[in-house]
């Protein structure tokens, strides 16, 4: 490594980013301790300061490696820190800094955020941020920050929200293109007014009957869960739409990081779970919608409906509601005709169906109207839940009907599930799944 030019050796570090790691390098030589002046990256693990020696604090060392460096540009924090000690952080780097990632660790301090200044507002000095992601915060009253006119992504993970805060929170950052709130509590209204939005995702917990505002002209990805009331707006470059009324979706975060609060909104949306329904969905025409997802366990028939309406371009519907009924009513889906259903969705090419959708499709009289010359178009792949053998002559011709009109099928996946009856029919019901895959074994799979 001596022999290596200044050069190497600053290339090769400027792409070293965990605190240790830059730690260990800097006592190896002079040359190597010189060079960290062109580190781009710094890391600072949860376990950052476990074992560390001698009476500096954490904020004290962090501010040191921070101050040997020129022109960082990305900053993530997940060991402890004060407001003061990210202050003096800042001071040093927010000339240069673009990307900031902070573990908070006061979601359930209400006095940390009284202080002056808190963490959130230390944040403001920051004004170059492209990104900003925040872990359990609790942001009460409205942070004091001034206008993000650069910040293009924000997220905020394992939050307890109010609603002025928050709001607060997104009027300094006109710019965003990307926007992620999940597994945030106490929100009751959102209204989200972002002219340049592409991908949004929201995720809350509480009582269920969260109300959604969306004004984004530029939307192209929205998914949302733990709403009762959506309205949006300006959707014509809308392409792929998530609504769940059953909060907790999973994430590719890592778990370990907030893992206590996790568990307790956990706790809170499984307690809420049966609560949450859709009631009202209002979005017009989805000309471009590609991909649409409705999933929960009670939505009403109305916003059902709706939904199929609008989205008739759609090319991906995954559909798995359970029931639909108002207020405490748990009630079945209505007779859905299977020629209306498909005509009206004629660029369907996969199709996800599950619980209540599925039993929709296959009543009696679902299949009596088939015209001459009808098909499925586009359709070539699709997923089928069955739980049950009651009407199991329907569902059989429901499924003997895909694969007849749908020319272009070349994929049906059956899924059998929890079909724990003792009677005869079970057995006599799994017998025609089976025939039915050996009789259209390269298309036909069960699970």
């Amino acid at each position: 490594m001596d022999s290596l030019p200044d050069a190497i050796i600053q290339y090769i570090l400027s792409h070293l980013s965990n605190a240790r790691d830059v730690a260990a390098c800097n006592c190896v030589s002079k040359r190597w301790s010189e060079s960290l002046t062109y580190l781009r990256s710094l890391y600072f693990p949860r376990n950052s300061f476990d074992s560390r020696p001698g009476s500096y604090s954490s904020d004290t060392v962090v501010w040191k490696m921070l101050s040997a460096t020129a022109c960082l540009e990305e900053l993530v924090v997940y060991s402890p820190f004060t407001s003061a000690g990210l202050a003096s952080w800042l001071s040093l780097v927010h000339s240069s800094l673009k990307d900031l990632e902070l573990r908070m660790d006061n979601v359930m301090d209400y006095q940390a955020c009284l202080d002056s200044p808190s963490k959130l507002d230390c944040i403001a000095a920051a004004k170059k941020l492209k990104s900003l992601k925040l872990w359990g915060v609790l942001m009460a009253n409205p942070p004091k920050w001034d206008v993000f006119e650069n910040l293009l992504c924000l997220e905020i993970v394992g939050a307890r929200l109010e609603d002025p805060a928050l709001s607060a929170a997104l009027g300094a950052c006109p710019n965003l293109t990307n926007l992620v709130l999940l597994g945030c509590e106490g929100v009751r209204s959102v209204s989200i007014e972002l002219p340049y939005l592409e991908h949004c995702k929201l995720d809350f917990y509480g009582s269920g009957n969260c109300s959604l505002s969306l004004t984004c002209p530029q939307i192209e990805l929205l998914e949302v869960q733990g709403c009762s009331w959506i309205r949006v707006r300006e959707t014509s470059c809308l392409r792929n739409l998530s609504i769940a009324n059953n909060a907790g979706k999973h994430s590719t975060y890592d778990p370990g990081m907030l893992f206590s609060q996790l568990c307790r909104i956990l706790i809170i949306a499984l307690l809420c779970d049966a609560l949450g329904r859709v009631y009202m969905v209002d979005f017009g025409k989805l000309s471009a919608l590609e991909s649409l997802s409705m999933r929960g366990v009670q939505w009403c028939w109305d916003a059902i409906s709706k939904m199929l309406e609008w989205s008739n371009e759609v090319k991906h519907l995954y559909m798995k509601v359970e029931f639909t009924g108002d207020l405490e009513a748990l009630l079945p889906f209505p007779e859905v005709d299977f020629v209306e259903f498909f005509n009206s969705h004629p660029k369907l090419q996969k199709f996800d169906i599950h619980g209540a959708m599925f039993a929709a499709l296959c009543q009696k009289n679902s299949l009596k109207n088939v015209e001459p010359g009808f098909v499925i178009p586009c359709l070539e792949e699709v997923v089928v839940q069955v739980r049950s053998p009651l009407n199991a002559e329907q569902k059989m011709n429901t499924l003997e009907s895909l694969l007849k009109y749908g020319k272009n099928l070349k994929k049906m996946v059956i899924r059998i599930l929890q079909m724990k009856s003792s009677h005869s029919s079970t057995d006599e019901f799994f017998d025609e799944i089976c025939r039915l895959r050996f009789m259209n074994r390269k298309i036909v799979r069960i699970e």
